[in-house]
């Protein structure tokens, strides 16, 4: 710090406290505050599912459909 100056090192320590003070309190004031964190994720939606689709085939549906492939295809 000798090539900044005694008041330039004091100006730079304030500005870090700043930085990392801010996030910290900002954290504090809206983690610790339940009402204030549920007024806060309540008024979003973060998860949207999409409409469900039809389900597939079960394995011996499946079988069965494969079967009757094979059946026509031998047929003709």
């Amino acid at each position: 710090m000798s090539s900044l100056g005694t008041s330039k090192g004091i100006l730079e320590i304030a500005k870090f406290a700043v930085y990392v003070a801010v996030p910290i309190g900002l954290m504090y004031f809206y983690a610790n505050n339940t009402k204030n964190l549920q007024r806060f994720m309540g008024s979003r939606e973060y998860v949207v599912y999409p409409p469900e689709a039809p389900r597939p085939p079960s394995p011996e549906e499946m079988r069965e459909m494969a079967r009757e492939l094979a059946r026509n295809r031998d047929g003709k």
